[in-house]
């Protein structure tokens, strides 16, 4: 049902170092994308060696991302607590179940709605039940940081506990992608579970990190406002960073050079920013449509500093996160090249679902790292 030929085979997968050979040694190891978004741990479990089996994603706009850009993957666009796994799988078992159920309700800057009775937290059940009806060799389960300490902790020991009842031993740990090659500073939460008795442990850091300097160098210079769907570089590959080489090898040229426009007075303020400052650089009297500005989150007005990882891409546009040397908002491609998605990916729907797509994902490269390290096994 999910055979693969060599030549396509080819195309999945992209690991530096790999031959073809030890391509299609795992050609029969299937995944389940379920919570999809855009695709991030879709993007990294392809490059380890992983085929998708089909994803599950709601956000009409997302789904569509996920799939222009796993062709020949089946995306069921609908709610998940309707979906029966067994009718799209078949008889067979995948190798992994992974995804990241929507996590509103567990983020440390969400005061508003993190309690039980947001039904967001109640979505990881789903990803217990496909676990349980699918019983993957696999799984791994994604979230932000601030699962860990929700309800003083507990919320994790009662996923954990799901997942021992039926059968998976679970290891778990916070992880930066900037230790793995990704030139951002974000942290997440990843257990992984297996029902063969290992004892799972996370890949080791990567000694160095990329910077926001060596990832962006390359692409065009641009102003407020701009909407180039297709641009040039600036460099030639022989002059670039060993990150943006990996993330252009399949592109001639920079796609979706899409810049969100902001008023005047808000370019205004940017000039007074340097790299690594946030609002509070900014003169008080340019701040004055803020009542209170006490309840400013640090984030918000930051310049990122090119010799340095970039902070966490969320909502970008909403944080107003700004270019390191230009005095505009980060572009649709370079917030996907901090996230390390390549050059060659493409995001549909309005420019602020893909925003949103964007600073939903899970770093491909980060999950790439965790998927080769359960494959090692």
């Amino acid at each position: 049902m999910f055979n693969l030929t060599e030549k396509h085979a080819s195309n999945y997968y992209k690991g530096l170092g790999d031959n073809i050979s030890n391509k299609l040694k795992t050609i029969n190891k299937i995944g389940i994308d379920i919570f999809s978004g855009a695709g991030g741990l879709s993007l990294g479990a392809e490059s380890a060696g992983i085929k998708i089996g089909f994803a599950v994603e709601k956000d009409p706009s997302a789904a569509k991302t996920f799939g222009r850009n796993h062709p020949g993957v089946k995306v069921l666009c609908e709610d998940i607590t309707k979906i029966n796994p067994k009718f799209h799988m078949g008889s067979a078992s995948p190798f992994i179940v992974f995804g990241g159920p929507p996590c509103q309700g567990f983020s440390l800057s969400n005061t508003k709605t993190r309690s039980d009775e947001n039904s967001n937290n109640k979505l990881f059940s789903e990803f217990v039940r496909f676990v349980n009806v699918l019983q993957p060799e696999w799984f791994l389960f994604e979230n932000v940081e601030g699962i860990t300490n929700y309800n003083q902790g507990n919320t994790v020991l009662k996923i954990k506990e799901c997942f021992r009842e039926i059968g998976y031993d679970t290891t778990e740990a916070v992880l930066y992608a900037s230790d793995y090659g990704v030139p951002q500073h974000r942290n997440r939460f990843f257990m992984v579970g297996n029902r063969k008795g290992i004892n799972f442990e996370f890949p080791q850091k990567h000694d160095k990190k990329v910077n926001v300097q060596e990832a962006l160098a390359d692409l065009p210079v641009l102003v407020n406002g701009d909407n180039f769907p297709i641009a040039q570089y600036t460099l030639p590959f022989s002059d670039i960073s060993e990150y943006a080489a990996k993330m252009r090898a399949d592109s001639v040229t920079p796609l979706q050079n899409f810049v969100s426009r902001n008023q005047d007075y808000v370019i205004e303020r940017y000039k007074h920013i340097k790299q690594g400052e946030n609002w509070k650089a900014i003169p008080a009297e340019l701040m004055g449509n803020y009542s209170n500005t006490s309840n400013c989150h640090s984030g918000i007005y930051k310049r990122l500093d090119a010799n340095k990882p970039s902070v966490v891409i969320s909502n970008y546009r909403k944080n107003m996160l700004i270019h390191p040397f230009q005095d505009r908002g980060l572009s649709v491609r370079e917030a996907a090249r901090l996230q390390s998605f390549p050059d060659s990916f493409v995001f549909e729907g309005p420019l602020s679902h893909i925003q949103q797509q964007i600073g939903n994902a899970v770093p491909p490269l980060l999950a790439e790292a965790i998927f080769r390290k359960i494959l090692s096994y």
